[in-house]
């Protein structure tokens, strides 16, 4: 007779009956893919109602989502403050021409989507910085030379330039 050992420990649950039971309930599998069909004929039905309000080319740009703990309010999802503008505009028009389809709802707001971040804001690699260069180029260097021959030999301005060229490569 063999008897099994008693475990100190509490047994583990089956974890494939705890995904499909999570799968299976309404905040599962089936009640995602539900909400998902219900916002999809719910962005067709709004681009129907813009089109009938003359809004239509907003309609590619306008996200529609049901507020979660107000079920009869609508938020619609737009890139910019111009589209949310001109939609805050004809908002009562909208919700007659919504409740017209079918669509139950008593108000909309609308709000920004957030910027995504764009490629040239995203953190870059430091450029190499220069290095300044050391004395004068070539043609710099002849430029200074023929005005240096021009200058009489005891003034002011040839002295400052025999100065800046010494400074800039060791001799006149």
């Amino acid at each position: 007779m063999n008897v099994k050992p008693k475990s100190p420990y509490p047994a583990k649950p089956n974890p494939a009956r705890e995904w499909l039971d999570c799968l299976r309930g309404p905040e599962g599998m089936n009640g995602i893919l539900a909400r998902t069909e219900d916002l999809v004929l719910l962005k067709a039905c709004l681009q129907k109602c813009l089109k009938s309000l003359e809004l239509g080319h907003f309609g590619s740009k306008i996200e529609p989502v049901w507020v979660s703990n107000k079920p009869m309010e609508l938020l619609l999802m737009v890139p910019n403050a111009t589209i949310a503008s001109r939609l805050q505009q004809s908002l009562p028009s909208l919700i007659n021409e919504l409740s017209k389809d079918g669509v139950k709802c008593s108000a909309i707001k609308i709000s920004l989507k957030p910027a995504l971040p764009r490629s040239e804001w995203a953190i870059q690699p430091r450029a190499q910085v220069r290095e300044k260069p050391i004395g004068l180029n070539a043609a710099a260097r002849s430029a200074w030379l023929d005005l240096l021959g021009k200058l009489e030999a005891d003034s002011e301005l040839r002295k400052a330039v025999e100065k800046l060229l010494k400074s800039k490569s060791g001799s006149p």
